[in-house]
């Protein structure tokens, strides 16, 4: 896919060094002509101390290296880094990137806010790989925007790398143990590393139930973004957050 004046879209992602799928459901789902251009943000450990080494220490500098690129979008690849100190400190940090690379910025945790709020529900089921520090932030960020957080599960797993071991089919059978007794509108998988998308059908299926998921939702909001330059739209968006 090109811009209105036929250059190829070049989108940014910024995701934790550990990070195994989220770099791979981008390149495998993006629209042909769009290139995919990948900043690492050193991180091994999925907690809040190690999430927030991460936002201290490197996601700025990931995010000049792949402004080096000049991308039209930049996406901050971390659900749980985005919640993990709240809506305000996540839209300051996509305008310090923004102010870093130029372009339109991603948050997964404010797009999968905007894909469940466009689905017109209110009560959330959530599952993730998470401990339950974090879990604590992904159900506040939510519930932020006035969703009720029915239940929300994790695996309980800090090693990062790990949670890409996790099968899709895992995925779907945990959040049926844990959500599908329970009245639910809609079912929230957390986590970019988490091979979520795949597990979608089987969700599903399972559950009868719309499912939101961390890349999933980011990846929509890239496309929107994509089509708005290629429709020519003009001055670059802002931050989405």
């Amino acid at each position: 896919m090109a811009d209105a004046n036929g250059r190829r879209v070049r989108v940014g992602l910024l995701i934790p060094s550990s990070n195994s799928v989220m770099e791979a459901d981008f390149y495998r789902r993006l629209p042909s002509g769009a290139t995919l251009h990948t900043g690492r943000m050193y991180m091994e450990e999925t907690t809040p101390e190690g999430e927030s080494i991460m936002l201290d220490r490197y996601t700025m500098p990931a995010a000049r290296d792949v402004g080096t690129v000049n991308p039209e979008v930049v996406v901050f690849g971390c659900t749980s880094a985005g919640a993990l100190r709240g809506s305000d400190y996540d839209r300051e940090l996509c305008e310090r990137i923004g102010h870093a690379t130029g372009p339109h910025v991603v948050s997964v945790i404010a797009s999968v806010r905007r894909a469940i709020l466009g689905q017109s529900v209110r009560r959330v089921g959530v599952i993730t790989p998470y401990v339950e520090s974090l879990n604590e932030r992904i159900r506040a960020s939510l519930e932020e925007d006035g969703l009720e957080v029915v239940a929300i599960h994790g695996l309980g797993i800090s090693e990062n790398f790990a949670i890409a071991g996790v099968e899709p089919r895992d995925i779907a059978a945990f959040a049926e143990d844990r959500l599908g007794a329970l009245d639910v509108d809609l079912v929230f998988v957390s986590c970019t590393n988490f091979r979520a998308v795949d597990a979608i059908p089987l969700i599903q299926e399972l559950l009868g139930r719309p499912v939101v998921t961390s890349n999933q939702a980011a990846l929509e909001a890239t496309l929107a973004a994509i089509e708005e330059l290629a429709a020519g739209s003009g001055a670059k968006p802002t931050a989405e957050a």
